[in-house]
């Protein structure tokens, strides 16, 4: 799939770089390596604008979010903060708590769609609160992972303390969180669970874009209606998480759309489903 076959491609800087390696995945690529993929207000709304789109884009059905260069994002810009927090602004926490969508316009946003991060080197702050809300991990073997916010008397607050501590326990969460520590690939993996699969660098856009095709091989309604499932279960008693989940738009999608019925035929014919792009909701 090339930009010229999706619609209306939103206009970008050239901060987040925008490709399709593959039918219906959309590959966003963090782009300041001289600057470590820290993250600017400028890349902040791009990501915004073309997440939003993409969720509103039904021939693209995963996303997958990875870093230029040796960092996959450094978090926020450290240097800029400090000049902006010379001038007095008193309203942080407000700005913290932004529209809802969190770092990088990632990190608490809510999404029916999966999304995939492709980690290549390191993730810190801001770049592993970005990591803790996609919904599969694959990193390279020499990626770093580090929430090293009280180093600099800040917080993890878009997000990754909930997150951590939810995939993790309150002790490993603890330890990371409260010491700042650098943690590898492969203490993400067997240790804290935050990674589904250590890969070799080379083999880091090739396995993402592999466990894209094998959520793409499924119906488009289905994955997105389980996706909003797994969201609505991360707070709610088993019943009401079930019931909300029952009764949402993605859910009514499935029960009434035309992948349901291909899906059930093909099943009948034995061969494989033919999948259509999802009815906008």
């Amino acid at each position: 799939m090339t930009a010229g076959t999706i619609p209306q491609l939103p206009p970008h800087s050239s901060f987040v770089q925008v490709s399709f390696p593959e039918e219906h995945v959309l590959l966003l690529t963090l782009n300041r390596p001289k600057s470590l993929n820290a993250m600017t207000p400028e890349m902040t709304r791009d990501i915004d604008c073309l997440l939003t789109w993409f969720m509103d884009e039904p021939a693209l059905w995963v996303a997958i979010v990875t870093g230029a260069g040796r960092i996959f994002c450094a978090g926020a810009d450290l240097k800029a903060w400090n000049e902006h927090k010379k001038g007095g602004d008193a309203s942080e926490q407000e700005n913290v708590m932004g529209d809802g969508t969190g770092f990088a316009s990632i990190s608490r946003r809510a999404m029916s769609k999966p999304i995939i991060a492709a980690v290549n080197g390191g993730a810190y702050g801001g770049g592993m609160e970005i990591v803790l809300n996609c919904d599969l991990v694959v990193a390279s073997e020499d990626a770093k992972f580090a929430l090293p916010e009280v180093k600099q008397g800040v917080v993890a607050a878009q997000g990754g303390i909930p997150r951590l501590a939810n995939i993790a326990g309150h002790q490993l969460a603890a330890e990371m969180l409260l010491t700042g520590r650098t943690v590898t690939a492969q203490e993400g993996y067997s240790r804290f669970g935050f990674i589904n699969v250590v890969v070799p660098p080379s083999e880091l856009l090739p396995t993402a874009v592999r466990l894209a095709q094998q959520i793409n091989a499924n119906s488009p309604d289905a994955i997105q209606s389980t996706k909003l499932g797994l969201l609505l279960s991360a707070n709610r008693p088993y019943e009401k998480a079930l019931e909300k989940h029952m009764w949402t738009k993605e859910s009514s999608r499935v029960y009434r759309g035309e992948n349901i019925k291909e899906g059930l035929k093909a099943f009948s014919e034995k061969r494989k489903a033919i999948w259509k792009n999802p009815a906008k909701l």
